[in-house]
């Protein structure tokens, strides 16, 4: 351990890319703008090129864990264009600057959310023989396709061969998606449920909007308010209604409303996420995020061709 810390080193870079950003009054907050990045032509193309060249595998995963293809598919294009962009920081080096030099504020401090990610880091590749400097991801520390932090490689990474040893998620794309569908998995996914129900809120949405980052409204308590079905049920990825029995099977469960905000423009997009939508934040703890991936999963879905 202490021969493997005397190889670290502080990363000036790191440390400017994780300082927040200075602001002045209220930050503006776009989700069109946000939406744009991720659900574009490039990673719709490079989704449907990466569907086709891992079909087995992304069936394989889908049989296992219950979580569509589709979505592992988008959260690997929003997470790095599917491997294109992982990140060039060495790893040990990010983790050592946040771990030990975090550029804190009286507000924010995550040090020794980094020293545990770090110490995970390191016991991991120790323990299987890999040089800590060797691996390169994010300024954040995270690695590979799907761009797992070092807890999350301990608990979620798996290898879709059964192999021993550590996944190999920056060089084994079987590797990737078997680990983004356990993750989701073990955070909680419903195989067969959509992400969003279709439901057409009232509208007074915002005043059942409560932020958080799991659903707490019956379908109930929606329809008491106002909520109804906005179209006939389908069965459907992402927004369909219909289980594979032809139930409501999402009206069973919690749901959450959802709020997407324009700012700039005054306007609030509403939608009603299902626990699906829930566990996705539980990979990023945004809503615009786990939005971003739905959306792009409903596009790649749409123009998929097996």
């Amino acid at each position: 351990m202490q021969s493997a810390l005397a190889n670290a080193r502080y990363n000036a870079t790191v440390s400017r890319l994780m300082a927040p950003a200075a602001t002045t009054g209220v930050r503006q907050r776009s989700w069109p703008g946000y939406r744009a990045r991720f659900v574009e032509p490039i990673r719709i193309r490079g989704g449907l090129r990466f569907w086709q060249e891992n079909a087995a595998t992304l069936a394989r995963a889908e049989q296992t864990y219950g979580v569509p293809a589709a979505v592992i598919v988008a959260i690997i294009g929003v997470e790095t264009v599917y491997g294109r962009n992982m990140g060039n920081f060495r790893i040990l080096d990010a983790l050592y600057t946040l771990a030990f030099s975090f550029p804190a504020t009286p507000e924010r401090d995550r040090s020794d959310y980094f020293r545990g990610e770090l110490a995970e880091y390191l016991a991991a590749t120790i323990s299987q023989g890999v040089a800590p400097e060797s691996l390169r991801g994010s300024y954040a520390g995270a690695m590979g396709m799907p761009q797992f932090m070092p807890t999350s490689l301990r608990n979620y990474a798996v290898t879709a061969n059964g192999r021993g040893g550590l996944p190999d998620l920056i060089g084994n794309t079987d590797d990737a998606i078997f680990s983004v569908a356990n993750y989701l998995a073990g955070h909680g996914w419903q195989r067969g449920q959509p992400v969003f129900a279709p439901v057409r809120l009232p509208g007074n949405a915002a005043t059942l909007v409560e932020g958080g980052l799991a659903p707490t409204l019956s379908w109930q308590q929606l329809t008491n308010a106002g909520a109804q079905l906005s179209r006939p049920p389908t069965a459907g990825v992402v927004s369909g209604g219909l289980g594979d029995d032809g139930t409501l099977r999402w009206s069973e469960h919690k749901l959450g409303v959802v709020n997407l905000p324009n700012d700039p423009a005054g306007t609030v997009e509403h939608r009603v996420g299902t626990p699906n939508f829930f566990v996705i934040t539980q990979y990023n703890r945004s809503y615009f995020y786990a939005a971003s991936v739905a959306d792009l999963a409903t596009e790649l879905e749409k123009a998929y061709r097996p």
